[in-house]
């Protein structure tokens, strides 16, 4: 727990000064009340204070897989918790994880429930990992649930990965053939506007060298501004992520943009059918499986969805035909879904859904891809040729090829 440094007065007045340890700001407050002492100032320890700076910051994704796996192991090998939370703790090599789990190990110390001392440091286990946590102490399979965390983080860190190498070469593509375009405007074409003058004058200069020298003149005249607005879209972005409203809009429009909305949408479905399976395999009851698996979706339109399909299920309807209803997912998906309720093996059904869309976005990713890189090389080309044959264009006219 963390150190908090006070200065308070005692019942007759006297100031005094201390350290206590306390596991919020209020519970160091309440320590102060019983021993009747009234606070003045009250903050955390230095020493503290450079633990609060690893707790602010992310930990590696594969990381926290690694510790899931080796506390199911543990676990699974008759270990106590609060003793396997301390083995890790002192074998861990990341600093941030390392403080994270030692204030998870002194809350549990202190009587809480591992779910609880997870779901205090929320940039570390995010909301679906507490409440997968959560659902298997209260069904008493936490090892299960651990070992299908840890395999369901590495599942969507190798996915993740897939994605970042496929996008770097149009990555590097886009960024190079922006600056290069930006060097030919700034640079390199101004110095051709006083070969131009006479042309300019008579009127005679070609379309296409017009043109480019007006693209010259306002790039280097409102390339600033066209920054600023940028960063004004990204800042504007940022804050509507901030409201509710504004994460919808934004979560709407990823499901629905061309080309890349059926690739989010089925990867989000995916990973919602492989929570939800996992879950209802390892005995969950389906209404606390649907709200724990929503989060897995990370789209509020998809939440909402399968939070009213929930509300549905609890008046006695099936699952199919709510998630029907909300227009949200696909019918092939409904439909097995239904077959999987009349079959009573609704768990595995889902699983081989979430297999089958990931095989299947998988290919389309990487034909996107593949497809990708071709029209941006065509589109560099284009450009180029544009500038080149502009610039010629006058030279070619002059001396009288054209």
């Amino acid at each position: 727990m963390p150190d908090y440094q006070y200065t308070a007065r005692e019942l007759s007045g006297q100031q005094v000064n201390g350290v206590l340890s306390a596991s919020s700001q209020h519970d160091a407050l309440a320590t102060l009340a019983s021993r009747q002492l009234f606070p003045i100032q009250i903050d955390l320890a230095e020493s503290s204070r450079a633990q609060q700076k690893h707790v602010g910051r992310r930990v590696g994704a594969r990381q926290l897989a690694t510790f899931y796996s080796q506390l199911a192991d543990l676990l699974k090998s008759g270990v106590p918790l609060l003793r396997a939370l301390d083995l890790l703790e002192r074998q861990v090599s990341s600093q941030a994880l390392k403080v994270v789990l030692e204030e998870v190990r002194d809350q549990v110390a202190d009587g809480t429930r591992l779910f609880e001392a997870m779901q205090q440091h929320p940039k570390a286990f995010n909301e679906l990992v507490v409440s997968m946590v959560r659902a298997g102490e209260e069904g008493g399979f936490l090892e299960e649930v651990l070992k299908r965390i840890a395999a369901f983080t590495e599942h969507q860190e190798d996915l993740k990965g897939r994605v970042i190498g496929a996008m770097v070469y149009p990555t590097f593509l886009l960024t190079f053939g922006t600056l290069m375009i930006a060097i030919l405007m700034i640079k390199f074409v101004p110095n051709f506007a006083p070969l131009f003058e006479r042309m300019i004058e008579r009127g005679t200069l070609p379309w296409a060298t017009s043109s480019l020298l007006a693209i010259s003149d306002s790039v280097q005249q409102y390339w600033l501004i066209a920054a600023l607005a940028i960063g004004g879209i990204v800042v504007v972005i940022n804050q509507l992520l901030q409201s509710d409203q504004g994460r919808w809009q934004v979560d709407r429009f990823r499901l629905t943009a061309p080309g890349m909305g059926r690739i989010v949408r089925s990867l989000a479905t995916a990973r919602f059918c492989r929570v939800l399976g996992t879950l209802l395999h390892n005995g969950v009851p389906i209404l606390q499986s649907l709200r724990i698996a929503k989060d897995a979706t990370g789209n509020a339109v998809l939440k909402k969805a399968i939070a009213d399909a929930a509300d549905n299920i609890s008046t006695g309807k099936s699952l199919a035909r709510p998630l029907a209803a909300s227009g949200e997912f696909s019918d092939e998906i409904v439909e097995m879904i239904s077959v999987g309720e009349e079959a009573n093996n609704l768990e595995n059904v889902l699983i081989d859904i979430a297999d089958n869309l990931e095989r299947r976005t998988n290919r389309e990713l990487d034909l996107s891809v593949r497809m990708l890189e071709p029209i941006m090389l065509l589109i560099m080309a284009m450009v180029v040729l544009y500038v080149v044959i502009a610039l010629l264009l006058p030279i070619m006219q002059s001396s009288g090829i054209v």
